[in-house]
């Protein structure tokens, strides 16, 4: 039977805000949401967290995550990569003797992250045959008038599309940011987590959002508890 790993990357340093992992959001630390949607969803047979902090770690632990071991020194700086994190977080559970199929690498900034998210999107990668299932969501606005400023003008990228309707042209998406559920044979095999086979979970606009400085956290508390009230 497939085995499903959830992996809470959670570095110790971060400049823009600091300790932004365990920053209090809405009066918890913020990586809470993250090990409550793995554990609440049923999907994983593993929810560890992947630090090399040590308040980092007491924290999750706390909140039910394991923490079976430290980040090594390479994954720790500001050079490594998501895919280079989650690739010695496998092969270090192979030398335990500990084998999965499937991994979720959640961000441990990701508060819109829910039970039944993750629920659906470990399901349509179970049954899609896909590499990746990965969260996105449309562009409030056409990509394809999009401005770029050349000297002191305003320029369309595509002037083409200058007289075009909002309606006829095709949505665009980006990547929510939040997690990403794949196949851990591919992603070892492809070294990264958007995958050639990578099927789409759209997300609505409400439930996104960057939390790179404070005014994008106030942002995010304040989309969570219009959620909640929503509900």
């Amino acid at each position: 039977m497939a085995k499903n790993l959830a992996v809470i990357t959670a570095r110790g340093g971060s400049k823009r805000i600091p300790r932004k992992n365990i920053k209090l959001f809405l009066g918890v630390p913020i990586i809470k949401f993250s090990i409550d949607a793995a554990l609440g969803s049923g999907s994983f047979d593993e929810v560890m967290v992947s630090t090399d902090d040590k308040d980092i770690a007491e924290i999750s632990a706390s909140f039910g995550a394991n923490v079976p071991f430290f980040r090594s020194a390479q994954t720790s700086d500001d050079h490594a990569t998501t895919f280079d994190v989650l690739e010695e977080v496998v092969l270090k559970y192979r030398e335990r003797g500990e084998i999965f199929d499937h991994l979720c690498c959640i961000y441990p900034t990701a508060p819109f992250v829910t039970p039944a998210k993750l629920r659906h999107a470990m399901t349509l990668l179970l049954e899609s045959g896909a590499d990746s299932v990965l969260p996105v969501v449309r562009f409030s606005y056409p990509i394809q008038r999009a401005l770029k400023i050349e000297g002191s003008r305003a320029v369309m990228f595509w002037p083409e599309h200058y007289s075009s309707r909002s309606q006829d042209l095709t949505p665009a998406f980006h990547d929510c940011g939040q997690f990403y559920c794949v196949k851990i044979e591919s992603m070892l095999r492809q070294r990264r987590l958007f995958a050639d086979n990578t099927v789409p979970l759209e997300v609505p606009e409400l439930e996104v959002q960057d939390i790179d400085n404070e005014a994008d956290w106030k942002l995010a508390e304040i989309k969570v508890q219009a959620l909640k009230h929503r509900a």
